[in-house]
C-alpha cells in the first residue's frame, strides 16, 4: 500500500461551492461546547499513538469532499481544547476552574443561576486547557461536559428539553427546546450563544474551510494517529501576506471523515493559538441514559423560559435575546468589514474622543497611562491611536473611538484606517 506523502495536494482550492462542499459535515456533531471560538482556540499534542499511518494517496479536493460526506451521528468522546492567544490573565478567567463557580476556586453560588448560564462558560475557554466529555444521537441529543478538577460543567440536550448544569454552585438551568421548522426536530433556545458549538474538532474544521477559496493554499500533508485512529492530515495557509494565521492542520479521519484534531499555529510560531482534539473516540450509538438529567438533591434550579419571559415583559417588546445584524451595527456606530479572506478587517465607526491619554489630567490620564502600557501608541494620515495585540488578534482604536479589528498584522490594520480617512 503506498504511503500517503506530505507533498501531495492541489496547492489551493478554487473555492467552488458544490452541494458537497455546501453540506459541510452537515452532520458534524453538534455539540454545544463552552469555547471562541474562536475560539472559535498549545496543548500537548492530543495523539492516542505514534508514527505516521501508511495510507492510501488522496487528493485535497477528495480529503475536503471525503469530509464533506461524512454522516457520523453518533459518537462519545474525550476532546481536549487549548486556547494560548496571549491575553492578559484576568480574576475570573482563565483554564482554572474558577470559572466554574462564578469567582476564583469555583463553588460561589449565584442568586439567579448566572453560573450554570452557557453564555457564563464563554470566556472559560478563552486562555488556558479544558478537557470536555462529548456524547451526540443526532440532531435530537447531545451532551457536553467541561470537566475540572475541582468542578464540572454540563450541557444536555434531549428532545424539546435542554438543562445546563454548574456543580460548583450546584445550579441548574432549564430551558424549552423550540421546534424546528418542520415541527420535527427541536432546537436549542435562541439565547443560546453560538460559539458554545464551535470548540469541536469538526466545527473548527467546518469554520476554517468555509474561508478556503482563492486566497488559501489547502495540501494534504502526510498522515498521523489521533485518538488511536489513521488519518490524514489536511494543511490549511493563508496567501495573504499581512494574516496572522500561520497555518491550520486538520487530522481527518481515514475510515470516516470526522475531523479528529484541529490545530492553529500563529505565523510568529510557537505553540498552537487553538488546539482542539479527540483524546478517545467511539463512533458506537451512545447510552440512552447519557442524555438523561435529573437534578440533584438540593440543586437550586431556574427556569430559564420564565427568566426570559419575564426579561421581556421588564424590558418591554425592546427586549431581545439575540438581536440581529442591523440592531448591532446600530448599536456599534456602524459595524463595517473590509477586504476579503484572511486579511478581512472589522471596523466599528467611532463618533468620540476616544481612548484616554497618559497626558491627561486626573482619573482619564491615569487610565490612559495604563493603555499607553498595554498598547503600542501608532501615527498615520488617519490620525493616531492603540494597536492592542494577542499572538492571533490585533485590534486598532483611533483617538476618535474607531476601531479596526481582525487577525492580520499591525501594519494592515494603519493601512485600512488610512483607506478609511
Amino acid at each position: 500500500m503506498p504511503r500517503n506523502e506530505p507533498t501531495e495536494g492541489t496547492g489551493e482550492w478554487d473555492g467552488g461551492r458544490s452541494p458537497g462542499r455546501r453540506k459541510a459535515v452537515r452532520y458534524a456533531v453538534p455539540v454545544a461546547v463552552a469555547g471562541v471560538a474562536a475560539a472559535t482556540i498549545g496543548l500537548v499534542p492530543a495523539f492516542a499513538g505514534s508514527g505516521s499511518p501508511d495510507l492510501p494517496k488522496i487528493s485535497a479536493q477528495d480529503l475536503i469532499a471525503k469530509i464533506a460526506k461524512s454522516d457520523v451521528q453518533q459518537l462519545s468522546g474525550t476532546v481536549r481544547v487549548s486556547t494560548d492567544l496571549g491575553l492578559p490573565s484576568l480574576p475570573g478567567i482563565g483554564g482554572g476552574a474558577g470559572g466554574f463557580g462564578g469567582g476564583p476556586g469555583g463553588g460561589e453560588k449565584s442568586k439567579d443561576g448566572a453560573s450554570a448560564e452557557p453564555q457564563s462558560k464563554l470566556m472559560e475557554l478563552a486562555s488556558g486547557a479544558h478537557t470536555l466529555r462529548v456524547a451526540a444521537d443526532g440532531p435530537e441529543k447531545q451532551r457536553v461536559s467541561i470537566v475540572d478538577k475541582t468542578a464540572e460543567y454540563s450541557l444536555i440536550h434531549n428532545g424539546n428539553e435542554v438543562w445546563a448544569y454548574d456543580s460548583g454552585s450546584n445550579t441548574a438551568v432549564h430551558n424549552t427546546a423550540p421546534e424546528g421548522r418542520h415541527g420535527k426536530q427541536h432546537r436549542a433556545p435562541k439565547d443560546l450563544p453560538e460559539d458554545l458549538k464551535n470548540a469541536t474538532p469538526q466545527d473548527l474544521a467546518k469554520q476554517a474551510l468555509k474561508a478556503a477559496g482563492d486566497t488559501t493554499s489547502v495540501t494534504v500533508d502526510g498522515t498521523a494517529r489521533v485518538a488511536g485512529r489513521d488519518a490524514y492530515q489536511l494543511l490549511i495557509k493563508p496567501k495573504q501576506t499581512a494574516s496572522t494565521v500561520g497555518s491550520i492542520r486538520i487530522a481527518v479521519d481515514a475510515a470516516n471523515g470526522v475531523p479528529l484534531k484541529f490545530t492553529l499555529t500563529p505565523k510568529s510560531g510557537g505553540a498552537a493559538a487553538i488546539d482542539a482534539g479527540f483524546t478517545a473516540v467511539d463512533f458506537a450509538k451512545p447510552a440512552a441514559n447519557t442524555f438523561s438529567f435529573t437534578p440533584p438533591k438540593g440543586a437550586k434550579v431556574v427556569d430559564g423560559d420564565k427568566e426570559r419571559a419575564k426579561a421581556q415583559r421588564e424590558h418591554g417588546k425592546d427586549f431581545t435575546s439575540r438581536k440581529d445584524v442591523k440592531d448591532f451595527k446600530k448599536d456599534m456606530g456602524g459595524l463595517n468589514v473590509l477586504g476579503k479572506g484572511w486579511t478581512s478587517i472589522a471596523t466599528i465607526k467611532g463618533a468620540g474622543s476616544g481612548l484616554p491619554s497618559g497626558k491627561d489630567q486626573g482619573p482619564g490620564g491615569d487610565a490612559g497611562k495604563f493603555l499607553d502600557s498595554l498598547g503600542d501608541k501608532v501615527n498615520g494620515s488617519f490620525g493616531s491611536g492603540r494597536i492592542f495585540s494577542t499572538r492571533l488578534v490585533n485590534a486598532l482604536i483611533t483617538d476618535n473611538g474607531t476601531i479596526y479589528v481582525g487577525a492580520v498584522d499591525k501594519q494592515a490594520l494603519i493601512d485600512a484606517a488610512d483607506a478609511a480617512k
